[in-house]
C-alpha cells in the first residue's frame, strides 16, 4: 500500500492518512508521494506564492510523517499524465496492491483519477475538503440547490441530524526508522513567508480570532483597513487544513451555534458554509471548472472586452481610489480583501463590460487563496452569470462603496500613498478637487460611473 498526497498536505484530520496508518502494511518505512507538477499548476493558474506556500507544506510534511515512519517522497513531474505514468510503473515494479488517496473535485482531478482506474492502479478514494460529503445536500426534487440560503438551511439541518465525520489529530507515533538527514526537500521562494505554516497558524492567528475577534466579525468584515477577518482562505484552498476541524473547533467553543444563526459568531460560519455551497455545485455541474456561465442564457454575452480598460484594471489605474488600492493589494500581497473582491468584480464586469473570466484568471493567478470552485462562485456572482448571483441591474457604486467601507480612507491612502494629502471630503474621488488644486496626482477615471451603469443595464437587458 502506498499514500499519495494531494491538496490534502496535512496530517489532521486527513481521511486517507488515517485509512493508511490503522491498515495492515508491511512496507518499513511506509511510502507515500507527493506530486510536485509545475506544468500543470501553471496551466491551471495557480500563482506563485500560492506554489511557494504548498512547498513550504510539503517540506514541513516530509518531516512530520517522518515521524510516523512514513517516506514521503516529493516527486517533480510535469503534469496529471506523468503522475499516471509514474504510479503505473512504481506499482508495477512493486506489486503495489493499493493506492490510498483523497479525492479532488476539479474536472481534470477527476479524469485523472478516472485514468489511474483504467491503467490498472488499485485506487482507493476518500473525502477530505468539505463537512458534509458532496451529494448529500439536496432540496425536495433530489437535485443540488441553486440559491445559497435553502441550501445553508438543509445543510444546517444535516448537521444537526447526522453530524459530520471528523477523525481528529493524528496520534500514532511509532518509532522512525527514517535517518532524517535522508530527508529530501523541495527548494521554494519563501515569497508566501508572511502566512506561517498551518500548525503555527492554528495555534496562533486561529485561536486568537476565536477568541478575540469572532464575536466582532460581522461588524469588522467589511472594513479593509481593519484585521477583522480570520485569513484562513490560503489554508483552506491549499488542503492543510481541514474545514470539519474548523467546524470542530467552532462548535466546542459556541456549542449552540448551529441553533444561533443570528448570533454574530454564526457570521462567520456562515461563509464556511458560502465554501461548502459552491464546492457541493461544481461537484454536481462539472462545467463550471470549464468556465462556462451556470446561467446559459448568459453563455453568449458579447463582452466589450477592451484592452487598455483591462490593463488599467490589472495595475490599479482606473481612477476609482477603492477599486485601484484593492488591485494594488493583491498585486503587492497575493491577497484581497473580501470587500474588495466583489466590488472589483463588480467594476470589471458591469463598469468595464469585460468577460467575468478575464477576471476569474488574473485572480487565480495572483491569489494565495485562489481556488476555482470559490472563485469561479465569486465571480460568477458579481457578474450575475452564475448560482445566486447578484441580479443584473445591481451595480456597485465603487464611490460609494469606498464611502461605507472605508469612510476615512485609511485604507486607499496606504496603497496609493500619492493621495495621502487628500482631505477625507474628496478621498473616494479625488479628481474634483485635484483639478481644482491643479495637482497631478491621480490618474482621471477611465469611465464616469452613470454613464456606465446605464450601459450595463443596457447591456445585459440586451
Amino acid at each position: 500500500m502506498i499514500l499519495w498526497f494531494r491538496t490534502d498536505l496535512r496530517t489532521h484530520d486527513n481521511p486517507a492518512l488515517h485509512y493508511f496508518l490503522t491498515h495492515p502494511n508491511s512496507e518499513t518505512p511506509r511510502k507515500a508521494f507527493f506530486f510536485v507538477s509545475e506544468k500543470q499548476w501553471l496551466e491551471h493558474d495557480w500563482s506563485n506564492i500560492k506554489v511557494d506556500f504548498i512547498k513550504r507544506h510539503a517540506n514541513a510534511l516530509v518531516s512530520e510523517l517522518a515521524e510516523l515512519n512514513i517516506d514521503l517522497e516529493l516527486v517533480a513531474v510535469p503534469d496529471f499524465s506523468a503522475q499516471v505514468s509514474f504510479l503505473k510503473d512504481y506499482c508495477d515494479t512493486n506489486n503495489i496492491q493499493e493506492v490510498v488517496a483523497n479525492s479532488e473535485l476539479e474536472f481534470n482531478e477527476q479524469q485523472r483519477d478516472s485514468n489511474c482506474i483504467a491503467q490498472g492502479i488499485p485506487l482507493t478514494l476518500f473525502e477530505a475538503d468539505v463537512i458534509i460529503p458532496k451529494g448529500k445536500v439536496l432540496n425536495q426534487s433530489g437535485t443540488m440547490f441553486k440559491v445559497f440560503t435553502p441550501f445553508k438551511k438543509a445543510w444546517l439541518k444535516y448537521v444537526l441530524a447526522y453530524g459530520f465525520d471528523y477523525l481528529g489529530k493524528t496520534n500514532t507515533t511509532p518509532t522512525s526508522t527514517i535517518n532524517i538527514n535522508d530527508i529530501h526537500q523541495i527548494e521554494n521562494s519563501n515569497i508566501s513567508s508572511a502566512w506561517p505554516l498551518s500548525k503555527e497558524y492554528e495555534s496562533t492567528a486561529l485561536n486568537s480570532f476565536f477568541s478575540n475577534k469572532i464575536s466582532d466579525y460581522a461588524d469588522d468584515r467589511d472594513i479593509p483597513s481593519v484585521k477583522g477577518t480570520s485569513g484562513i482562505s490560503p489554508y483552506l484552498a491549499a488542503g492543510v487544513i481541514s474545514p470539519r476541524f474548523i467546524l470542530f473547533s467552532l462548535l466546542n467553543r459556541f456549542p449552540d451555534l448551529l441553533l444561533a444563526t443570528d448570533s454574530k459568531e454564526f457570521s462567520w460560519l456562515n461563509e464556511i458554509i458560502w465554501r461548502e455551497f459552491y464546492r457541493h455545485l461544481m461537484f454536481h455541474q462539472q462545467r463550471l471548472c470549464k468556465h462556462q456561465c451556470f446561467n446559459k442564457k448568459y453563455q453568449s454575452l458579447s463582452w466589450s472586452n477592451n484592452k487598455s480598460y483591462f490593463k488599467a484594471w490589472c495595475e490599479g489605474k482606473t481612477g476609482y481610489p477603492l477599486v485601484d488600492a484593492a488591485m494594488i493589494q493583491l498585486n503587492e500581497t497575493g491577497w484581497m480583501h473580501n470587500r474588495l473582491r466583489m466590488v472589483v468584480a463588480s467594476f470589471l464586469t458591469k463598469h468595464l463590460l469585460i468577460d467575468w473570466r478575464l477576471g476569474e484568471k488574473y485572480f487565480m493567478q495572483h491569489l494565495i487563496d485562489g481556488d476555482l470552485a470559490s472563485n469561479n462562485g465569486g465571480w460568477q456572482w458579481a457578474a450575475s452569470t452564475g448560482c445566486d448571483a447578484q441580479p443584473y441591474f445591481r451595480v456597485f457604486n465603487p464611490i460609494r462603496q469606498s464611502e461605507r467601507f472605508d469612510p476615512d480612507g485609511s485604507f486607499i491612502r496606504k496603497y496609493l500613498p500619492e493621495l495621502e494629502s487628500i482631505p477625507v471630503k474628496y478621498i473616494h474621488f479625488p479628481h474634483q478637487y485635484i483639478e481644482n488644486q491643479q495637482l497631478a496626482l491621480y490618474w482621471p477615471p477611465i469611465v464616469e460611473h452613470k454613464t456606465a451603469r446605464l450601459q450595463a443595464l443596457a447591456f445585459y437587458k440586451r
